[in-house]
């Protein structure tokens, strides 16, 4: 029995493994996505990525069988209050992301993934009363300074990865307090964002200005398709989360950013200067010395 049970939690992480990697690996390349449509203004590609993602999304829920918490999400006024918060919060990520994507900030966008999981330790701090052992402080200076060094040196404040940092980390921090899952919560998200979204896109194709039907069936297509690509790799993030404990999915969450990163660089040609080189060094320092610290206390 104890062999049987040891056998069936292996293979139960192993499956975790490959649901996790997969979600931050399909979150890393989404770029290419998003870059096939860069004639496409970023706002109408996010309003098409919340309407086809919702008509996904509500078949996907029933089939997943979280419908009774989807409708319950309407029912409590607190998780419905939170929800529409936080709508409105990822609908800001997702346009900075994408617009950051197509104009040739890719690297931007990388850093700020980067940058997220000490974002998260430093809201923890502010908004949670978390207390931050040595080696955080030491990660969350590292980062600041390596920022700050970008900023003067460089002199472009990189304001697209501090967005999508904060907004990521605002939005993570916000659903802790929601008592609904992933999967519900973010269908309700986009159904609430949908209405304002169909009434863009309405008035884009009445000013004849709109790209769907009017660009070809291939972009078509792609626009559809922008629900497959948001809510694949978040059910996969999910079903790896079950399978996993956080520490494994806290590494695992590097894969998105370093991905992005080798895009920029090597696929992109993105201009890498030596001040984003030092800051990209000290992050990746900051990182370290977190992640080994988060190893280190579990061990404890």
């Amino acid at each position: 029995m104890a062999i049987s049970t040891e056998t069936s939690q292996g293979k139960s992480r192993i499956s975790g493994i490959i649901f996790g990697a997969s979600s931050y690996l399909i979150w890393g390349i989404s770029p290419i996505y998003w870059k096939t449509l860069k004639a496409i203004p970023a706002l109408e590609i996010i309003a098409h990525r919340i309407v086809w993602s919702c008509l996904f999304l509500i078949p996907l829920i029933l089939l997943m069988g979280n419908g009774k918490e989807f409708v319950r999400a309407f029912k409590t006024r607190k998780t419905f209050l939170i929800l529409m918060g936080t709508s409105v919060i990822v609908g800001v990520n997702w346009l900075i992301y994408v617009w950051a994507i197509n104009t040739n900030h890719l690297l931007q966008a990388s850093l700020g993934y980067y940058i997220n999981p000490l974002v998260n330790v430093l809201l923890g701090v502010l908004f949670l009363k978390e207390r931050l052992r040595k080696a955080q402080v030491a990660a969350v200076l590292i980062a600041a300074a390596g920022v700050l060094y970008l900023t003067v040196q460089y002199g472009d404040f990189p304001w697209i990865a501090l967005s999508l940092a904060f907004t990521f980390g605002i939005y993570g921090l916000i659903r802790k307090v929601a008592p609904v899952g992933a999967l519900p919560g973010l269908t309700v998200e986009a159904l609430m964002l949908t209405l304002p979204g169909i009434v863009y896109l309405v008035r884009l194709e009445s000013a004849g200005t709109g790209a769907f039907t009017h660009a070809g069936l291939a972009v078509d297509l792609l626009l559809i398709g922008a629900s497959v690509v948001t809510t694949v790799p978040l059910l996969f993030f999910a079903l790896g989360a079950r399978r996993l404990n956080l520490s494994t999915m806290g590494f695992l969450q590097y894969i998105a950013p370093t991905m992005m990163f080798l895009l920029g660089v090597f696929v992109y040609r993105e201009p890498f200067s030596t001040a984003q080189l030092v800051t990209f060094g000290m992050i990746w320092t900051a990182l370290f010395i977190y992640s080994a610290d988060s190893v280190t206390a579990l061990k404890t």
